[in-house]
C-alpha cells in the first residue's frame, strides 16, 4: 500500500515547495516594488550612480550613429565632397550628387542597420548586452577605414551599409541596458540620455563641417570621417569592465550573476537596500510574464497581448520618421537649397543642434511633473504649426523668408527636442514587456529604419535641384504625415509614468484603452505566482477603475 502511494507524493510535495517559494517570493518582491514606489529621484541617484554610469556610457555608442548621418547630410552641401562623388551639371556649371545617389547613400545606412538590428536582437538574448556592444564596437572601428579612404561614391556606399550593421546594434541594446540597469524613478532620464546623445553627434558633425568647409581638397570630407575613430576605443576600453544587466541574468536562470550585477550597479552600505528583495521583484515580473506567455521569439511578439504591445512600440519609432524630423538633418542642405550660402547654413546647423541638447536637458525636468503621453501629443500638434508655417514662407520673395526659416527650423528642433525625441526611448523602453524587450525594439527600429528609407527617398527629392525642387514647401507634406501621427497617438499611445514593469504588463493583459492607462490602479502581488486566473477590471465608486486576479 506504501509502495503504491509513494510515487503520488512526491509531486505533491513538490508542488507545495513551489507554492512556498512563490508565496516568499511574492512577499519579496512586494516590498521591493513598494520601495522603489516610495524612492525619489535623488535618492535613487545616491543608490544607483554606477549604473547611471554604466548607462550613459552603453548609449554613448548612438553619438556615432547622430554624427555619422547627420554628417552625410550636410556633406551633400560641401563643394569638394560633391567634386569628389558628384557629376558636373553643365546648366548651373556645379558639381552636384544627384538624388538617387543621395538616396542610395543615406538609405545604405538604413539597410545595414536592419540587418544589424536582427543580428543583435538574436546576440542580446544568446550573449548579452554587454558582448553585444562590444563585438559591434571592433567592427565600428574597423568599417570606418572604408568611408575614409573611399575613392568612389560606390565605396562610399558600401562603406555605409557596413557601419550601419554596429549601428543597428548599438540601437538595440541601448534602450534596453538603460531601462534595466536602473529603477523606474531613473528610467525616464536614462532612456531619454539616448537622445541626447543623437543631438551630441550631430552637434559635433556641424561643428566639424563647420571647420573643415573652407578646406578645397579631399580633407574637408576624409577629416570628418576620421573623426568618427574618436568614440569606440575609448568606449569599448571602459565597456569591457561593465556589468551585464541582472534581469538578463535571471532570464537565464542565474541569479547569482544577477545578484553580483545588481551589486556593482549599486552603491554600498545602503541600510534602505535589500539585493534579495529587488531580485525578487524581477524574478516575480519574469515568472509573471512567462505564466502570461512562455514564448520569447519574434513570432510571440505578435500573438496574444504582445501585439498590441507590439503595434505600439512600432507606431512610436515610426512617428519619429513621419513627424517632420528629417528636416532637420537636412538642415544645412535646405538652407543651401533655399539660397543661403554654405558657411552661414553650417553655423546655423550648430545652433540648431545646441538648442536641441538644451531642449533634451529640459525634458528631464518636463517628464517630472507631465507625463510621457501629453508631452509627447502636445510635441506632435507644436510641430504640425510650424512646419505649416514654414511651407508658407516657401512663396515669399523676401531675402529674409531665408532666415525665417532658419530660424523656424531651429525652434522646431528645439520642440522636437524637448518633446517627441527624447520621449520616445523611454515609451519603447517602458512599454515594451521584459522578456521580449530585445525583439519588440528589434522589431520597432527595423521598422523606423525601413520607414527612413521612404522618408529619405522622399526628402532627397523633394529638396534636390535636380528632381522636384520644392524646398520649403516641402513642409507642407510633412505637416500632413505629422498630424497623422498625432491622431494615432491621441488614440493608441499609453501612459506609463510611475508605472513598474509587472503594473505595465498587467494593464495590457486587461486591454485597458491607452487614454485609461494613468486613472487605472493595478495591483502585481494580489495573488501568488501558481494562482491559474485571469484579470478583471472592477470600479469603484470614485470611477477609478481598479486591476484585480479573478480565480476562473
Amino acid at each position: 500500500m506504501t509502495d503504491s502511494n509513494a510515487p503520488t507524493k512526491a509531486p505533491e510535495k513538490e508542488a507545495g515547495g513551489d507554492a512556498i517559494h512563490n508565496e516568499v517570493l511574492g512577499v519579496e518582491a512586494k516590498h521591493a516594488h513598494a520601495k522603489e514606489h516610495e524612492m525619489g529621484l535623488w535618492q535613487a541617484i545616491r543608490l544607483y550612480p554606477k549604473a547611471i554610469g554604466w548607462s550613459v556610457l552603453v548609449s554613448s555608442t548612438l553619438i556615432m550613429e547622430g554624427y555619422d548621418l547627420a554628417l552625410l547630410s550636410s556633406l551633400y552641401a560641401s563643394d569638394p565632397f560633391n567634386r569628389r562623388f558628384g557629376e558636373l551639371n553643365p546648366a548651373t556649371g556645379k558639381y552636384n550628387i544627384s538624388a538617387a545617389w543621395q538616396s542610395g547613400l543615406s538609405n545604405a545606412a538604413r539597410a545595414g542597420e536592419i540587418f544589424g538590428l536582427i543580428l543583435a536582437g538574436w546576440a542580446a538574448d544568446r550573449y548579452g548586452y554587454k558582448k553585444t556592444t562590444i563585438g559591434a564596437l571592433v567592427a565600428m572601428i574597423l568599417f570606418i577605414f572604408v568611408l575614409f579612404f573611399a575613392p568612389r561614391i560606390e565605396v562610399l556606399l558600401v562603406g555605409e551599409i557596413l557601419c550601419g550593421l554596429p549601428w543597428g546594434a548599438f540601437q538595440s541594446v541601448a534602450p534596453s541596458y538603460a531601462a534595466e540597469v536602473a529603477p523606474f524613478a531613473l528610467r525616464p532620464y536614462l532612456t531619454t540620455f539616448i537622445n541626447m546623445c543623437w543631438v551630441i553627434g550631430q552637434f559635433f558633425a556641424a561643428a566639424v563641417n563647420k571647420g573643415s568647409v573652407e578646406r578645397g581638397d579631399d580633407w574637408s570630407w576624409r577629416v570628418p570621417y576620421g573623426v568618427q575613430w574618436v568614440w569606440p576605443v575609448p568606449i569599448l576600453a571602459a565597456l569591457v569592465f561593465a556589468p551585464e544587466s541582472p534581469w538578463w541574468h535571471i532570464r537565464h536562470n542565474d541569479r547569482e550573476a544577477a545578484r553580483r550585477s545588481l551589486l556593482r550597479l549599486t552603491s554600498r552600505n545602503q541600510p534602505d537596500f535589500n539585493a534579495d528583495e529587488y531580485l525578487a521583484m524581477i524574478e516575480h515580473t519574469n515568472e509573471m510574464e512567462k505564466q502570461l506567455k512562455e514564448g520569447i521569439t519574434y513570432r510571440d511578439c505578435f500573438q496574444g497581448v504582445d501585439l498590441r504591445r507590439t503595434e505600439v512600440v512600432v507606431g512610436i519609432w515610426l512617428v519619429q520618421t513621419l513627424c517632420g524630423q528629417n528636416i532637420m538633418g537636412y538642415f544645412a542642405y535646405f538652407l543651401k537649397q533655399a539660397g543661403m550660402d554654405a558657411s552661414n547654413s553650417f553655423s546655423l546647423n550648430m545652433a540648431q543642434y545646441a538648442l536641441g541638447l538644451l531642449g533634451t536637458i529640459a525634458s528631464w525636468f518636463l517628464m517630472a511633473r507631465v507625463g510621457r503621453r501629453t508631452i509627447h501629443f502636445s510635441g506632435l500638434c507644436v510641430q504640425f504649426v510650424l512646419l505649416v508655417v514654414v511651407g508658407s514662407l516657401a512663396s515669399s520673395p523676401d531675402k529674409g523668408a531665408v532666415w525665417a526659416i532658419g530660424a523656424l527650423l531651429i525652434v522646431f528642433t528645439f520642440v522636437y527636442d524637448l518633446t517627441v525625441g527624447p520621449i520616445t526611448y523611454s515609451l519603447i523602453s517602458e512599454l515594451s514587456s521584459t522578456r521580449l524587450k530585445a525583439k519588440t525594439i528589434v522589431l520597432a527600429r527595423a521598422g523606423y529604419n525601413a520607414s527612413n528609407i521612404f522618408v529619405n527617398v522622399m526628402t532627397n527629392y523633394q529638396l534636390s535641384s535636380t528632381a522636384w525642387n520644392w524646398g520649403a514647401r516641402a513642409a507642407f507634406f510633412w505637416a500632413g504625415s505629422c498630424l497623422l501621427s498625432a491622431v494615432w497617438v491621441y488614440f493608441r499611445l499609453p501612459e506609463p509614468k510611475g508605472r513598474s514593469f509587472a503594473e505595465i504588463d498587467m494593464l495590457f493583459e486587461q486591454k485597458v484603452p491607452a487614454r485609461k492607462f494613468a486613472t487605472t490602479t493595478v495591483d502585481p502581488f494580489a495573488h501568488p505566482l501558481h494562482t491559474k486566473g485571469k484579470i478583471s477590471v472592477e470600479v469603484e465608486e470614485d470611477s477609478r477603475p481598479t486591476v484585480e486576479k479573478s480565480m476562473t
